[in-house]
């Protein structure tokens, strides 16, 4: 079954450039294009797609409201941002609100459409600029665990933002899969954030990992 998108840009031309990135392959279908973030509500509220694809700077509503928003109304959504801005103003508030992934737009077109498939699982996505950024950003306890983290959680937490993937992380500390999962919901509650994208950035702030 294909993986549903919407693409959300302001600029037509972008918006018809990635759509032609996907329409080669089978395993894609764009469900439908946004030229700003109300019309992506709209859209995403009606089509139900399993990621959305979005610039971050776009009229009428903030990049980071609209994934806030967007996960709000979609929980189970995957959003991928893809932009021409790196700083840590942009990345830690994106992924903060819950955006599974943060691209480049001079990201290759094969490795885009491998990003959407691993946004699409659930995994975070970084291009290596943005994982330079979140690993070199002044550590300040802006976020603090309700609870501390356990030895074995703050193991997890480590491979995770390394990129490595829960079957890896299963194999790297003798667990199993589900043992990794469990450990993982139990980061997401104490750092009160939704998936491993956030749970990276909101621990890099509070200085629970070594950039």
């Amino acid at each position: 079954m294909p993986i549903r998108l919407i693409i959300v840009d302001d600029h037509p031309v972008v918006r018809d450039g990635l759509r032609g990135i996907f329409a080669v392959d089978d395993g894609f279908e764009v469900v439908g294009e946004a030229g700003d973030g109300p019309e992506a509500l709209v859209l995403a509220a009606r089509t139900k797609p399993d990621v959305v694809l979005m610039d971050l700077r776009m009229p009428k509503l903030s990049g980071r409201e609209l994934i806030r928003r967007l996960r709000d109304q979609q929980p189970g959504v995957r959003i991928l941002v893809v932009t021409t801005f790196d700083d840590d103003a942009d990345v830690l508030p994106a992924l903060a609100e819950g955006a599974t992934g943060y691209l480049l737009k001079d990201t290759p077109r094969a490795e885009l459409r491998r990003a959407v498939q691993a946004a699409a699982r659930g995994e975070s996505v970084l291009s290596p600029t943005v994982a330079g950024v979140l690993a070199n950003t002044t550590r300040t306890p802006k976020v603090e665990a309700a609870t501390p983290l356990s030895r074995r959680e703050l193991e997890v937490l480590d491979l995770v933002a390394r990129g490595t993937t829960n079957r890896e992380i299963a194999a790297t500390l003798f667990i199993t899969e589900a043992t990794v999962k469990t450990h993982l919901l139990h980061l997401y509650a104490k750092l009160e954030v939704k998936d491993r994208a956030a749970a990276v950035a909101a621990a890099l702030r509070a200085g629970l990992l070594d950039g």
